[in-house]
């Protein structure tokens, strides 16, 4: 994503890959609801970064005079931008943090307090991709030369505002010069593994083999993958992860067949305020991705499909997490709670 100088954030349109490149350009928060209703811009720390863009288009179009009627309005279309997608905490996190800092400043120009906002958001988009980096470099030290990682959906650079989490560790074991290869979960229904994550490993130049989602177990009885590592888009207290639909599914084979799971995340995507995975809201999104590919129907005209979007793996299937400040393990309430205060 990009902030452009005649006041536009131009977003990279993910569902069209890898078929074409087309770049959005929204010019109001409204456009940067739909670009992340529909997809368009996807993956927890993404949606962050893009919202706090948005609620900044907002406020440069708001007819405000006083310091409070702005933030007043600013506070309705972060409601509006939140309602966007339910599970991805980042997205709430980011538009909290954009008004905290209307609260912080003590000025009453409207102008002073736009810029503010522009100058925050472009600071959350930099710290992101700084981020990442971080995580990468505490994760690749768990990877084993040689390793066959198998991921799921994308959490790459597409997923972030650069460099990526899951992938990002991928990345930084490649540049410490480990020879590793990957394996991509095509998952279903969307295909961002098979669209997305193939896209971005191809370009980085790292070996990668699509499967489709329900070759996984037998991938592992067949020795044919190390560890897998994903991303996420809710940490509970607890350390009970929702990520994109079917990471509990590879969490349970990974358990059986003795593999290390892996997750990747920000320290943003650590929830404190949930007790637990149960507490996570879990988005249902439009039956006709799972009835139609392409808009074109691959299952009976009126059959009823179930469609949530993640699930939640619980914390005892889960190795570690690897975050920017290091890598946490079990006990992971007591072991969050101080990651998150260092």
């Amino acid at each position: 994503m990009r902030w452009l100088e005649e006041g536009c954030l131009e977003l990279l349109d993910q569902t069209e890959l890898p078929a074409k490149i087309t770049y959005l350009k929204c010019r109001d928060y409204l456009d940067v609801a739909v670009a992340i209703k529909r997809l368009a811009v996807r993956g927890a720390p993404a949606i962050g970064a893009a919202a706090a863009y948005g609620l900044t288009l907002g406020a440069m179009k708001l007819n405000a005079q006083k310091k409070e009627e702005f933030i007043s309005g600013v506070q309705a279309i972060a409601r509006e931008l939140s309602a966007t997608r339910p599970t991805a905490v980042n997205l709430r996190w980011a538009l909290d943090r954009m008004i905290k800092k209307l609260h912080i400043d003590k000025g009453e120009d409207i102008n002073t307090l736009r810029a503010i906002l522009l100058e925050e958001a472009n600071l959350i988009c930099q710290e992101d991709v700084e981020t990442n980096r971080r995580i990468g470099r505490h994760g690749q030290a768990l990877i084993p030369n040689g390793a066959r990682i198998l991921t799921h959906c994308n959490a790459g650079a597409l997923a972030t505002a650069g460099y990526g989490t899951a992938l990002g560790v991928i990345r930084a074991a490649r540049e410490a010069g480990k020879n590793i290869s990957v394996v991509a979960d095509e998952t279903r229904p969307l295909l961002q593994g098979a669209r997305l994550t193939a896209w971005e490993m191809l370009r980085e130049h790292i070996p990668v083999t699509l499967i489709t989602d329900n070759m996984a177990g037998y991938l592992m009885a067949t020795q044919k993958v190390d560890l897998i590592i994903v991303g996420a888009d809710r940490i509970a207290a607890n350390g009970d992860v929702a990520n994109k639909i079917g990471t509990y599914s590879l969490a349970v084979l990974a358990k059986a067949h003795n593999l290390p799971f892996y997750v990747a995340a920000p320290t943003s995507t650590i929830d404190m305020s949930l007790a637990s995975g149960a507490e996570i809201p879990i988005e249902e999104r439009d039956q006709a991705e799972i009835t139609h590919l392409a808009g074109k129907p691959v299952a009976p005209l009126g059959v009823k499909a179930w469609n949530p979007a993640f699930d939640v793996t619980p914390n005892h299937l889960v190795t570690g997490i690897i975050t920017e400040k290091g890598a946490v393990y079990p006990a992971y309430r007591e072991n969050l709670e101080k990651l998150i205060n260092i």
